[in-house]
């Protein structure tokens, strides 16, 4: 397919130096763990939060983190998009006999982000084993199902972010407050946050739908139907497909900068 072959090329061209890729690499997984200390201090002061422990949120934070790790690697081509508007080269885009979806999407593949990805793996394993989850299990089946709603919605955002720039040039800082503050909001269990706000990040950008309540649903931290549970990572897949359909507005209603 073109779409392996043209992430095959952008993955290739990043490994001429593989010194410096491992180098990155490695600078990003340790970097997030940062985030995880945050969490460990937490936990240490006070041994629970609203009735979770350590370990059983350890199981949010790896799916949203390997989530994220996997959008954010698959969509740098939208998160700098707003330049490629601001300087006129999305129309050399839009003179391609492909979808300029397609091509923002394979424009460039970030490798390096295998770093974060790595830790979240890290995370989810050594939580997993300290609940005496089996690595073959359907508990197991239910998280990577999360892991894949999870990396459809942020990538959804990614998309959004972009499709922003046809109105709004320099709305890359409003987006990041949603993107890249939905990361660190989704690494606590929801419960913790009140009313008002849970119900945004469920109805409007269903952030809870991707990772805190197929989780809380298999360690039986809320009162949804089973069933509702285990579905509710769909919602990542939806919002993906909204967002790509936002973005096909953007572009009918894309005017050129002339230059």
């Amino acid at each position: 397919m073109l779409f392996f072959k043209l992430v095959g090329v952008s993955i290739r061209s990043q490994m001429q130096y593989p010194a410096s890729f491992l180098m990155l690499a490695a600078a990003h997984f340790f970097s997030t763990f940062v985030d995880m200390v945050g969490v460990w201090v937490l936990f240490d002061r006070f041994n629970m939060v609203k009735g979770w422990t350590l370990f059983e949120v350890g199981l949010v934070y790896g799916v949203v983190q390997m989530g994220f790790a996997l959008a954010e690697g698959f969509a740098r081509g939208f998160d700098t998009f707003s330049q490629m508007v601001k300087y006129g080269d999305f129309d050399r885009v839009l003179l391609r006999p492909i979808s300029p979806l397609f091509q923002m999407a394979v424009r460039e593949v970030q490798v390096l982000r295998v770093g974060r990805f790595l830790q979240g793996l890290t995370i989810l394993i050594w939580s997993a084993s300290e609940l005496s989850l089996s690595l073959f299990s359907f508990h197991m089946l239910v998280i990577v199902f999360s892991i894949l709603g999870s990396a459809c919605l942020f990538y959804g955002l990614f998309v959004i972010q972009a499709t922003v720039s046809f109105w709004m040039i320099e709305a890359l800082e409003l987006m990041n407050v949603v993107t890249y503050g939905g990361l660190q909001m989704g690494q606590y269990p929801m419960s913790i946050y009140t009313k008002p706000f849970r119900l945004a990040f469920t109805l409007i950008i269903p952030l809870a739908c991707v990772a805190y309540y197929p989780i809380a649903t298999l360690l039986s931290h809320e009162s949804l139907p089973f069933w509702l549970g285990l579905i509710s990572p769909l919602a990542g897949m939806v919002f993906l497909f909204l967002a790509c359909k936002l973005w096909h507005l953007g572009v009918r209603h894309y005017s050129s900068t002339g230059s």
